[in-house]
């Protein structure tokens, strides 16, 4: 697997699939999650909806990953998932992982040979630059994976300096 990290607007990429940092209600936010929502069309929040009807009354668990269309993005999946919080008081490391981890593991199952990642809660979740880089790519590099061609692809300076720094 090929993984480049690149400074960008995730929105823009041509690949399988785009992960989108949703927040838990599906139904569109702030920042990455915002962006893909109004760049993908309303297809993908009739989707969204539709999900939470069904499998996620409640909303998409913290750390899990569910596939919509991608509208009319230059891709042909979403792939919601859902970032920790930051807090110095507990340790949720492990959920930041699993956002990769699940992220790859529905790329997957729609055969996807090309994802685009944003830097999952290190935006307004407040996950240290850093510390949120180094458990993205250890994750993905550690990943069975099918996927040949991942991109990291990052908006601001701070993000992509600790991605690169990260990837050694």
């Amino acid at each position: 697997m090929g993984i480049t990290i690149l400074k960008g607007d995730i929105t823009r990429q041509s690949v399988d699939a785009i992960v989108n940092a949703a927040n838990s209600s599906l139904l569109g936010g702030g920042g990455v999650d915002g962006a893909i929502h109004r760049a993908g069309g309303p297809a993908i929040l009739e989707e969204c909806r539709a999900l939470r009807a069904s499998r996620y009354k409640d909303g998409l668990p913290t750390g899990q990953a569910v596939a919509t269309t991608a509208g009319r993005l230059d891709a042909l999946w979403v792939i919601h998932t859902v970032g920790p919080v930051y807090t110095g008081a507990e340790d949720r490391s492990a959920l930041l992982a699993s956002c990769y981890r699940e992220s790859l593991r529905v790329a997957g199952e729609l055969g996807a040979a090309s994802v685009a990642f944003p830097a999952v809660s290190a935006g307004v979740y407040g996950w240290p630059a850093d510390s949120a880089a180094q458990i993205a790519v250890d994750t993905v590099r550690a990943a069975a994976t099918e996927v040949d061609d991942l991109r990291f692809v990052l908006l601001n300076d701070e993000v992509y300096a600790a991605f690169e720094r990260a990837m050694g």
